[in-house]
């Protein structure tokens, strides 16, 4: 029987992050299942609180994702989870639409997930994990800051128990630091010892729930000292109803507003899961399915619909808690899944005294991890443009609503790669003395490199394609022109970097050839090594164009032959 339901799980592509699962693992997977138990509870209500749901679809998210990612999912320490990366950029996009109407804004977030999960879902099974690999981490690491700076000034406001209207996030800003002497020191005071447990917490070991231990401490305070009565808003009691399937109405009007946001949001599930894989992987050294994770991710999010719940996402705190508290695999999280229908069936009283100033605290200290201070001082270290690109992503993110520059983030990554694609570094190489080695000169204080008279040695370092030909041509003239134009009898392209050739870029290059040629230049190829360029070339003809005569396997070799034919 054991093995009939191993074999149909297996046919049936379910729970194969449990391949290899061994009894002993059980006890150190139960003590990571209350790790994560511990971190999950404040964590999802206050995402749910971030989200603009109701407190209890935060941990309904909870189930949808871990169910969801045990069973289709690849990797054995991800949890999948609400999200505070992503929650205010649907809040903060869902919130006109519905108006005042809670219900059409609940009916809106719900079907944003389904719409979430079909995509990811659908780029799973087209194995199109490469898609992650589109936003540059400077770009990640920028919009990342400027969302982190929607959430931290989005809970000040309750932080510190005032009440400030909706707005512009800077404005919002300048309101709360004008009526700061309006602050109330009860709310104040429960967000300091929060935050400082927490903080504390994290420095002592990170086994301990700091977060848990701050809304656990404050909430009997608030109960002893009825702190509600002096002004701290309180969460209020947990519906005890466990989430049944139901399904969002999604009519046609409501896909095209939404198509945008969901594809950013899905986006962003894709490069957050990306790097939640890459950094815990399931086998060190082994290449992750990614693409998997992806439409495990996907049908987290549908589920999540089902529930009534709002869109999730791999997290990474969630996962280190697994991975660091010795989880060997993603029972887990279904472990932890088990205690939090227990909580919501027997506990959802207790969390009528839990305030909301402590809420806010944990948002705010999962903003300032959000908020990648360390790496962006990295980044202007490393030097060049791409700190330009970090400060880019948060101005467009904090300036303007926040799915239009998390959206413009995504287009500024995509256009950077473009660029570097389209304006590839083409050298002009010289030999080091003493070699046949031909490389790019050294640096002015470093030794001079030797060149032959009327030979140009050009090396373009990228793919040849529609999007950089024309400019490796107009670089390849100046290259010729600077060399003398007229004494210049021999031009051999380095293609050791060139990874691919497509037609654009053999139409181009033939003409260019033909171009030199006319001009009484020979042109030749040396080091084509890719397997992909030299079919391109041989499938296009350009090395009939070329002649085979002028094809070398290094650059010396060319020199060799063309110069002494020259001489001849």
């Amino acid at each position: 029987m054991k093995s009939s339901v191993a074999i149909l799980f297996r046919r049936l592509g379910l729970f194969s992050s449990l391949t290899g699962f061994r009894w002993s693992w059980l006890p150190q997977d139960a003590v990571a299942a209350l790790m994560l138990v511990a971190i999950a509870i404040p964590g999802q209500i206050a995402t749910a609180h971030l989200a603009g749901m109701p407190p209890q679809t935060g941990l309904y998210a909870f189930l949808a994702g871990t169910v969801a990612f045990a069973a289709f999912g690849a990797n054995r320490y991800i949890s999948v989870a609400a999200d505070s990366t992503i929650a205010p950029i649907f809040a903060g996009v869902l919130v006109v639409p519905a108006g005042n109407d809670p219900a059409r804004y609940g009916g809106l977030v719900i079907a944003l997930a389904l719409m979430v999960g079909v995509i990811l879902t659908i780029i799973g099974l087209l194995r199109a994990g490469w898609i992650a690999d589109l936003l540059s981490i400077p770009v990640t690491v920028g919009f990342l800051g400027g969302v982190a700076i929607h959430i931290i000034v989005g809970q000040l406001p309750a932080l510190l128990g005032l009440e400030i209207g909706v707005g512009h996030v800077l404005q919002r800003l300048m309101e709360i630091v004008s009526r700061l002497p309006q602050a109330n020191l009860h709310s104040v005071s429960i967000s300091v010892f929060v935050l400082s447990v927490i903080v504390m917490a994290g420095r002592f070991s990170r086994k301990i729930p700091g977060s848990l231990l701050g809304l656990c401490v404050t909430s009997v305070a608030v109960w002893h000292f009825g702190l509600q009565y002096d002004g701290v808003a309180v969460l209020g009691a947990l519906s005890s109803d466990l989430p049944h399937i139901r399904f969002p109405a999604l009519g046609a009007e409501d896909i095209a507003q939404m198509f945008a946001l969901s594809l950013t949001i899905a986006l962003i599930c894709m490069m957050q899961t990306a790097a939640v894989v890459r950094s815990y992987p399931s086998t060190p050294g082994e290449v992750e399915d990614i693409s998997r994770d992806f439409k495990a991710v996907g049908f987290g999010n549908i589920l999540s619909a089902l529930f009534g719940a709002f869109p999730v996402n791999a997290s990474p705190p969630s996962t280190s808690v697994v991975a660091e508290s010795g989880g060997k695999s993603q029972l887990a999280g279904i472990f932890a899944a088990i205690v939090i229908v227990l909580l919501i069936l027997f506990s959802g009283p207790l969390f009528a005294y839990v305030p909301m100033p402590a809420l806010c605290s944990v948002l705010v200290y999962i903003g300032f991890r959000i908020f990648r201070l360390r790496e962006m001082i990295a980044i202007a270290r490393y030097g060049g443009f791409e700190i330009f690109l970090v400060v880019a992503s948060i101005g467009l993110v904090v300036l303007l609503p926040i799915e239009t520059g998390v959206m413009l983030s995504v287009m500024l990554s995509l256009t950077h790669s473009i660029y570097t694609v389209a304006r590839p570094v083409c050298a002009e190489l010289v030999r080091i003395p003493g070699t046949t080695v031909w490389w790019p000169p050294e640096k002015p204080e470093g030794p001079a490199g030797e060149t032959e008279r009327g030979v140009v040695v050009f090396a373009p370092a990228a793919p040849i394609n529609f999007t950089n030909v024309a400019y490796i041509r107009r670089q390849l003239i100046a290259a010729v022109h600077k060399s003398g134009g007229s004494q210049t009898r021999v031009v051999i392209i380095d293609a050791s970097a060139v990874a691919a050739i497509d037609y654009t870029g053999v139409q181009v290059l033939g003409e260019l050839i033909a171009q030199l040629r006319r001009h009484g230049i020979k042109v030749a190829i040396a080091r084509l090594s890719s397997p992909q360029a030299q079919d391109d070339a041989s499938r296009s003809g350009l090395l009939s164009v070329l002649g085979e005569r002028y094809l070398f396997h290094s650059v010396e070799d060319a020199v060799r032959d063309l110069v002494s034919g020259i001489a001849e």
